[in-house]
């Protein structure tokens, strides 16, 4: 398990002897968040497609309840969901900036199947509570800094991203359509930009934290090439404050009312990049191609809400982050 964790924020009087649902609790976050509801919940199942139990939660196993098989079979989607109190919806199929320009069609239909299966599931199942998790590609291109909740249907989401961006923006519609028809308890999340340890590091998917501290470690020349002009912003938020923040909304949330989940930073990928240089200590230079794309202009996450209906703030500093997400791949990655 992680020795950077910080003990979570989960109320254990709201989650003592529930049966949870993680879908995509194998994964990067995921995985992060199971650990956390662990200690406080009476059961943790996890959807897996896996035969076995997935690599990142292998050290809790005995511990965790595995459905196996893909949640577009509704059939599985079905005995996810059976007998559940919470599902908290977390299966996406994302990647950086080349691999969502192309796969934009892909993308938004296999973040759908897999919602809808799991969303009718969950009705048909009766479950008391469940979790949405949209993202802040929902914002269109050039929205206001920081960007207010208020905005997510603002315009069109950000092209190089458009598929993700529209699929997440269909879950919202969807979480307060069954509300509204249904009498669902639905929460919805939007978080910013993810990183930490067990991100994915493959070249052909991987966002732009794990990129450059791929990049930084590459054998070979002496630069670490950003793409775009390194000007362009977001706002980071370490996975365990991920997987806090989406405890702490579903917890409580009013339905279907998204909340951004994030931290009240806006960094350049420039600065970014340096730091990670620094952090890598293997002497490349950082250098940017304004050939590439370079995704959203700016990202900042505008925390008021987060803040002050739910008394949540990032706990960990990008800089402590960094280093530890650095620290991940050159022990556990790097050969």
């Amino acid at each position: 398990m992680d020795s950077f964790l910080t003990p979570s924020l989960a109320d254990s009087s709201a989650w003592r002897a529930k049966r949870v649902v993680v879908t995509g609790g194998g994964g990067f976050i995921g995985s992060h968040l199971v650990e956390r509801l662990l200690p406080v919940c009476g059961q943790v199942v996890v959807p897996t497609r896996q035969g076995a139990a997935p690599g990142f939660l292998r050290h809790v196993e005995n511990d965790v309840e595995f459905v196996h098989g893909d949640l577009r079979d509704p059939a599985v989607a079905a005995s996810a969901c059976r007998g559940a109190d919470v599902v908290m919806m977390l299966a996406a199929v994302v990647g950086g900036i080349e691999y969502n320009m192309a796969h934009q069609g892909s993308v938004f239909r296999d973040n759908l199947a897999v919602y809808l299966a799991t969303l009718e599931a969950a009705r048909l199942a009766q479950v008391g509570r469940v979790l949405v998790t949209s993202s802040a590609c929902v914002y269109p291109r050039f929205c206001k800094l920081p960007t207010p909740e208020s905005e997510g249907f603002e315009g069109r989401p950000e092209p190089t991203n458009a598929g993700y961006g529209w699929a997440k923006r269909m879950e919202e519609f969807l979480a307060g359509a069954y509300a509204n028809e249904f009498g669902m308890s639905v929460a919805v999340a939007r978080p910013y930009n993810a990183y930490g340890p067990r991100d994915d590091f493959d070249p052909a998917s991987s966002h732009v934290i794990p990129a450059l501290v791929r990049k930084a470690f590459e054998p070979g020349g002496g630069e670490l090439v950003v793409w775009g002009s390194g000007r362009q912003s977001r706002s980071f938020l370490y996975v365990t404050d991920f997987a806090d923040g989406l405890i702490r909304i579903c917890e409580r949330a009013p339905d279907a009312e998204p909340t951004n989940v994030g931290a009240d930073e806006e960094t350049t990928i420039g600065a970014v990049a340096e730091a990670i240089a620094r952090l890598a200590g293997t002497g490349k230079r950082v250098v940017f191609d304004t050939g590439k794309p370079e995704g959203q202009p700016r990202r900042h996450c505008d925390v008021a809400r987060l803040e002050s209906l739910y008394d949540f703030r990032a706990r960990v500093p990008l800089a402590d982050g960094l280093a530890r997400t650095v620290e991940y791949f050159r022990e556990e990655l790097l050969q």
